[in-house]
């Protein structure tokens, strides 16, 4: 009996040694599987790749191109506004009165393969200070007398478009000839030659990445219709759509449409201002002069808003300067900008 309790009290002590052990393994399992689970999650946290955000850049323009541009004269006759080409890609545009009170477009492209672009029309002088202020190819077909009187003495690069090697005729245009020349940037390159292709002026404009607002200013006005009248025969008109946040275009109150997109040309950008014009004496087409050179008042127009501005031109072949009334040079939003050069004596309605 004695032997019997010895015995039981032997297998209680190796019971609770086995149990001491059993616990002990699996406390050190248990701590083993915590230490190495921490670090597990250490190292993946580690690992997780470090989100780096992509710098921001201009989408109108590159600023580390030195290309130069190609500044395109524009048919904005009736007859040939429904076949124009290719404007949405200009970065910037220019509208100026011509001779019977009609208005030409010189469209600036750079940095960008556009298949179609037209139709092309002959040069007019003035239009030659606006290639001169972008150092750009200035691209015509034809010219007045004075534009041709002009071309060397100012030092124009020009592009003249002709049907095989710098353009092409749409002949299946049920228009007149003289309104379906077109071009595009491919054929135009095949035009450049031996002729300088790095731009030696900065950029006419300063563009914003970030998104400039004018209501911060106090002279600042809604802007949600622009009405810029250049004759009896031609008005030019946007919409401000918000959704968008860009300017709708329209002429002579019809939208203003790409022939090969069929979609409105749309304007982030618009720069208004007005200079006298009158006809050249002695000249039987009216042909028309611009006092384009001097300074004078009109108005930035974005996201809605318009504010005044004051315009500078020191020479024909100078950049022209537009600042804020304060004497800040205007810094535009990234997009495409349209420059209305408006005769003196016709009205601009801006609400």
């Amino acid at each position: 009996m004695k032997k019997k309790k010895n015995k039981m009290k032997i297998n209680k002590k190796v019971n609770y040694i086995l149990g001491g052990i059993s616990l002990f393994i699996l406390i050190s399992i248990g701590v083993y599987y915590f230490i190495n689970n921490n670090k597990s999650s250490n190292n993946n946290v580690e690992e997780e790749p470090e989100v780096v955000e992509k710098e921001k850049k201009l989408e109108i323009v590159d600023l580390d191109s030195k290309i130069r541009p190609y500044a395109i004269m524009i048919n904005n006759i009736g007859v040939a506004r429904p076949l124009q080409s290719g404007l949405q890609d200009a970065y910037i545009m220019y509208e100026m009165i011509v001779e019977g009170g009609l208005t030409r477009y010189l469209a600036l492209f750079m940095d960008k393969d556009v298949d179609r672009i037209g139709s092309i029309r002959s040069a007019r002088h003035y239009y030659l200070d606006y290639a001169l202020e972008n150092d750009a190819f200035y691209v015509h077909h034809g010219q007045s007398p004075q534009a041709q009187a002009q071309f060397s003495s100012l030092g124009i690069d020009r592009i003249v478009v002709d049907n095989s090697k710098t353009g092409w005729r749409d002949k299946k245009l049920r228009v007149a000839s003289e309104h379906t020349l077109f071009t595009s940037t491919k054929k135009l390159e095949s035009g450049i030659g031996n002729k300088r292709t790095e731009r030696k002026k900065d950029l006419l404009l300063n563009y914003s990445i970030e998104e400039i607002n004018l209501d911060k200013y106090n002279d600042a006005k809604l802007a949600n219709n622009v009405e810029i009248e250049y004759s009896n025969h031609v008005k030019s008109s946007y919409v401000y759509d918000l959704n968008l946040k860009t300017y709708k275009r329209f002429v002579n109150g019809k939208e203003h449409i790409d022939y090969v997109t069929e979609k409105q040309y749309t304007f982030k950008n618009i720069i208004t201002y007005q200079v006298r014009n009158y006809s050249i004496s002695g000249d039987s087409s009216g042909r028309q002069e611009l006092n384009n050179v001097g300074e004078g008042s009109g108005y930035y127009v974005t996201n809605g808003y318009a504010v005044p501005i004051i315009w500078s031109k020191s020479s024909r072949s100078s950049q022209t300067v537009y600042k804020y009334q304060n004497g800040e040079e205007i810094i535009v939003n990234d997009g495409n900008t349209f420059i209305q050069i408006q005769p003196s004596n016709k009205s601009l309605i801006i609400n």
